[in-house]
């Protein structure tokens, strides 16, 4: 009679999943993901402080981050294919992202280019890579430009948007110096939920983006 009334009970832990210690079926195999560092620091301190600043009414008013926006265009590709190679290689280093292939839409004869031709690279970024890249950028990438002394504010496009130019991508620490042939720029647009300039100036100096001095103009 022991036998069998184990047996039943071995049947039906085997059934809901369980045996001795707890479920091995509940989280086994599953990827443990660790929120972002500044994703944190918005819902925990950025979104209180400026929900107080701009007295909002809810917390759905508070400006975001919506997307991340890294474009490196590429003229000399052109001429040199293997100049693209290297851009898309380089801004999958630094985003952790594929790029997209950007091709020309005209036809230009004085800079010999046909349409259709590959010209630039493209990365958009969202959520947690978003927030990942952001918190490099400002804190590694950065203080690595020669002579920085801030950025300007006056990039806003007057619709909470914030669009910055790095003329080198090796500021980044994932690109190995060695293997660069051709130094390449990159433009990195910041695009948020903020109805004025002045509200995405606040929200991003909130999360650490260095700008010289405040010269927008309150509505």
């Amino acid at each position: 009679m022991a036998d069998k009334k184990t047996k039943k009970e071995d049947t039906q832990k085997k059934k809901t999943g369980k045996k001795e210690g707890g479920d091995f079926s509940a989280k086994q195999g599953k990827e443990i993901r660790v929120p972002a560092r500044l994703q944190q620091l918005y819902k925990q301190d950025i979104t209180p402080d400026l929900l107080k600043k701009f007295s909002y009414k809810s917390i759905m008013q508070v400006p975001k981050i919506h997307k991340i926006v890294v474009n490196m265009g590429v003229g000399a590709a052109v001429a040199d294919p293997k100049i693209l190679e290297e851009s898309v290689r380089d801004l999958e280093a630094v985003t952790g992202q594929k790029p997209s292939i950007r091709k020309a839409k005209k036809a230009i004869s004085n800079f010999k280019l046909r349409e259709g031709v590959n010209i630039g690279a493209m990365v958009t970024l969202r959520k947690e890579r978003m927030y990942e890249f952001l918190d490099r950028l400002v804190n590694v990438a950065l203080p690595r430009v020669r002579d920085f002394r801030g950025l300007s504010d006056k990039s806003f496009d007057g619709r909470g948007n914030y669009t910055l130019g790095v003329k080198e991508q090796i500021i980044f620490p994932e690109i190995n110096v060695d293997k660069i042939t051709k130094v390449l720029g990159m433009d990195i647009t910041i695009v948020t939920t903020a109805k004025s300039d002045n509200e995405a100036y606040e929200l991003l100096q909130a999360f650490g983006v260095p700008f010289r001095r405040k010269e927008i103009k309150t509505a």
